[in-house]
């Protein structure tokens, strides 16, 4: 589940493109009132069929990106007040990956930076659920206009990243974006100079921030996070980073590998199979939905060559990740 506050635009921009928002929205069992409150809830999958439902009636093929133009900060309620009030934009940034799991279970946000280049991306859990391209693309727009809130106007991305194929028209990304767009890439993400992160936030209130702070520390405790799917969303964005092994991710559960292996061990599993469950997951995405050669996925997914990715594929899946590509590409396997 996650908070309708990210699409809380779709009504918007349905009108704005000529339709009628309840008569659309009912087509598919979503009454318009969920859109009066920010902190309502709808699945992720349900917000997915939504978006492409809405792009499919509209005949506007980047719908996503005009629902996610319409986003920012704000969109995440708790979290988004946690990071205006923190002390500079990493810390704010920084915040909101800790916490995004309170906000949405299907998708994850990191942030990284290298060589002087600073990455804030956004990676989906589910492969192949209806409308993820479109999902996609309002994330990064989210992220752009997150920044912006941040940083102001003067900020500017040097590089944008979608993991969909290229559109056709492309010219409603560069009007939005200002900045080179690349397509067919791992990741959605938007790219920009590490020294933002430095940047002092005007906003700064170490009382409110406390406040805050106690108020997300209560609502994970009401959540009640499980611990096997922290340990899965962390594996999602470091196998990316290539820093996901266990001595690495229990670090950043702030225990030892022993403890690590133990909690997994009461749930039934172990530190390899959870790590090959994401990067079958990630495989499958990436097969399904992007153009790239299945020697970068397999060198993504930190595989040193594609005969070493080929095997651990089959062994998931009883067949290679070129056939696989071309089953799910033609619609003849139940894809998962």
């Amino acid at each position: 589940m996650l908070r309708i506050g990210s699409t809380i635009g779709v009504p918007e921009v349905l009108r704005d493109l000529g339709a009628d928002p309840s008569e659309v929205l009912a087509e598919i069992g979503i009454d318009l009132s969920l859109f009066d409150d920010p902190n309502n809830l709808i699945s992720f999958v349900a917000r997915g069929h939504m978006i492409a439902h809405c792009s499919e009636r509209t005949a506007c093929p980047h719908f996503g990106l005009l629902v996610g133009q319409r986003s920012g900060l704000s969109s995440f309620g708790l979290m988004g007040l946690l990071a205006k009030y923190s002390t500079d934009v990493g810390a704010a940034l920084r915040s909101l990956e800790r916490f995004m799991h309170l906000h949405t279970r299907g998708a994850r946000i990191s942030v990284t930076s290298d060589s002087g280049m600073a990455t804030l991306a956004y990676q989906i859990y589910h492969a192949r659920t209806p409308g993820n391209d479109q999902v996609g693309e309002g994330a990064v727009a989210v992220a752009f206009n997150t920044m912006r809130d941040l940083c102001g106007a003067d900020w500017k991305p040097i590089e944008v990243r979608f993991a969909n194929r290229k559109p056709a028209n492309i010219q409603p990304y560069r009007h939005f974006f200002q900045a080179s767009l690349r397509f067919d890439t791992d990741q959605y993400a938007v790219l920009f100079s590490a020294s933002w992160l430095s940047r002092r936030l005007s906003d700064t209130n170490p009382e409110l921030l406390r406040l805050l702070q106690q108020e997300i520390n209560k609502l994970e405790v009401q959540q009640g996070d499980n611990f096997l799917d922290h340990v899965r969303s962390l594996l999602r964005a470091t196998l990316v980073t290539g820093h996901s092994s266990a001595d690495e991710v229990a670090a950043l559960l702030s225990m030892n590998r022993r403890t690590l292996n133990r909690h997994l061990n009461f749930q039934g599993t172990n530190f390899r199979k959870v790590t090959d469950e994401i990067r079958f997951e990630i495989a499958r995405q990436l097969l399904a939905d992007s153009a790239m050669e299945i020697l970068q996925i397999a060198l993504f997914l930190g595989y040193s060559n594609e005969s070493a990715f080929t095997r651990a594929f089959r062994r998931w899946s009883a067949t290679t990740p070129a056939k696989w590509r071309m089953m799910a590409t033609n619609g003849t396997r139940n894809i998962r």
